[in-house]
């Protein structure tokens, strides 16, 4: 599927979602414990710990959304090229989710791309976004640029370009 516009997955190193680790090691030290914390009330703790994680991710995911949209609102004059952009293989660098973006300019003079690469989990929920910005595209050419994720994710992640403007 390399070359196409489609959504690119990949496994990153690590599988072990943050709640389940969080409940794993409350319960394992509340039993380990001389203290008057039970089980439950441990688990009671790591859930809420899991819960305000979950929080934040999501606060971070609407953070980049809006930065994205204060992107593509200060583009004047752009047309959609969403057509004109293709992903490949989504890798890791750091924990980081990366792929590659071609975009091929078919105007007939020199264009500039924004670029907005969405991150999503196997179930499809919003991992992250990014745009990034491919300037200097000469008339019926391609050029290369890489897009990466504004934080380390977990588990199997796609990329799928959102949208595309070329100006």
């Amino acid at each position: 599927m390399a070359g196409t516009g489609g959504m690119r997955r990949v496994r990153t190193g690590r599988t072990v979602g943050a709640a389940a680790l969080v409940a794993a090691l409350a319960v394992g030290v509340a039993g380990c414990s001389d203290s008057d914390t039970s089980p439950s009330d441990a688990a009671s703790k790591a859930v809420s710990a899991a819960s305000s994680a979950a929080s934040k991710a999501s606060d971070v995911v609407a953070s980049a959304t809006a930065k994205a949209q204060e992107k593509f609102d200060d583009i004047k004059g752009g047309v959609d090229a969403k057509s004109d952009v293709k992903l490949g293989d989504v890798g890791e660098d750091g924990g980081r989710a990366t792929v590659p973006v071609t975009v091929t300019n078919s105007a007939s003079s020199q264009k500039s791309f924004a670029v907005q690469v969405d991150f999503r989990d196997s179930g499809g929920n919003l991992l992250d976004t990014v745009v990034l910005t491919v300037s200097d595209v000469d008339a019926d050419t391609s050029k290369d640029a890489k897009a990466t994720s504004n934080r380390s994710l977990d588990g199997d992640v796609t990329a799928d370009v959102s949208r595309a403007m070329r100006y």
